[in-house]
């Protein structure tokens, strides 16, 4: 028996269930960390404690084989538009809801169903910060143009970012990414750096020091322009804990790689990556800006191009903004990140929706890009 449900996630308390979703994410077709339960769970704590979030849950003869956090929501990129949507917030950098390799098509079908069904007040669904390519984006596709009644959908947002997908060791892909001028440039920096004293790199996969690790990164990037412009994780006492949360959860779970460039044993850049094989995330990064003349940024993710070398990871989201002006030009690769709205509910609903996303993208909604 297969069945979709929604569930409060402020029930999720049971050890058992957070392994069945633990279990969920290590089999899912796609990973995604923020939706794991070290990561979400916390984010909602933070985020969504009045419980307006629901997790729909599907389960295949009780087992646990597809998650993902929804929201009814009222406004839709500025505009007064009542609709479903997956959940995400501002330090959550992908949507791609957890699923069991095999259940991605049986997935959709059974979610779009239920937006169908309990519609209500909400015109479509609107699914964010979702993959524009693999197995879970293809099941989607199908299933919207092969649904029994015509489902208007269209992608209202596509952007490209920054990742790394080669076989090339560090060396030779450093090499091919940056002109011999640049890599000069670097290694000068890096000379320059190390007469300003004893400049180490520290790599760590375990939860060794993490408290010491949080505090001196939470600082770091206050202490930069991120802290002036009012963006920086300590700003927010929310984001502060889940940053740490998050950290402590996936380093339990030995899914955290951690990177620091020490001056005489004071950080001066930080990385922390989240590692979900066969992906990785490079989830935050800081530096030092009394030292930007040196590049410390630059020269750590030098040193992150390492991670080519596990043959566990085929591929590591950037997590960055499309165009960002330092990762853009170091790595060469490209994850396409959409936006899609889809029709649900009866025909005179569909009609209406369709009408409102052919203004918004100049198109018709007839299925995502």
């Amino acid at each position: 028996m297969i069945e979709l449900r929604a569930q409060d996630w402020r029930t999720f308390t049971d050890t058992e269930d957070i392994a069945a979703w633990d279990a969920l994410a290590k089999t899912a077709a796609e990973p995604n960390p923020f939706y794991e339960s070290w990561n979400l769970l916390p984010a909602l704590e933070e985020f969504d404690r009045s419980g307006l979030v629901e997790l729909w849950l599907l389960k295949a003869d009780g087992q646990l084989v597809g998650l993902v956090p929804m929201k009814r929501d009222f406004r839709y990129y500025g505009y007064s538009m009542p609709h479903w949507c997956n959940w995400t917030h501002a330090n959550c950098f992908l949507g791609a809801p957890l699923i069991v390799r095999g259940f991605e098509r049986v997935f959709w079908s059974h979610l779009l169903a239920r937006a169908d069904h309990h519609a209500g007040l909400s015109l479509f669904l609107h699914l964010a910060l979702m993959p524009g390519t693999g197995p879970l984006h293809l099941a989607l596709s199908a299933e919207i143009r092969q649904s029994e009644r015509a489902r208007p959908a269209a992608t209202v947002v596509c952007e490209e970012r920054a990742a790394l997908v080669s076989r090339a060791s560090p060396k030779a892909y450093f090499e091919e990414s940056l002109s011999t001028k640049k890599r000069k440039e670097l290694r000068r920096q890096q000379r320059r750096l190390e007469d300003e004293g004893d400049l180490t790199l520290k790599r760590l996969k375990t939860a060794e020091g993490l408290t010491h690790w949080i505090d001196n990164f939470l600082d770091l990037e206050h202490r930069g322009w991120k802290g002036k412009a009012g963006s920086a994780l300590a700003c927010d006492p929310r984001t502060a804990r889940l940053f740490t949360y998050a950290l402590e959860g996936a380093a339990r779970r030995g899914q955290l790689l951690r990177l620091s460039l020490l001056l005489d044993g004071k950080p001066i850049a930080m990385l922390a990556n989240f590692i979900c094989a066969p992906g990785a995330f490079s989830y935050k990064t800081t530096f030092d800006e009394d030292y930007s003349r040196f590049s410390p940024g630059v020269l750590l993710q030098r040193e992150n191009l390492d991670i080519l070398e596990d043959d566990t990871i085929a591929w590591v989201d950037s997590c960055a903004a499309q165009d960002h002006p330092m990762i853009d030009h170091f790595w060469r690769e490209r994850r396409i990140i959409a936006g899609h709205s889809i029709g649900i509910g009866g025909i005179v609903r569909r009609r209406v929706f369709s009408a409102a996303v052919q203004r918004e993208t100049g198109r018709p909604a007839k299925g995502i890009l």
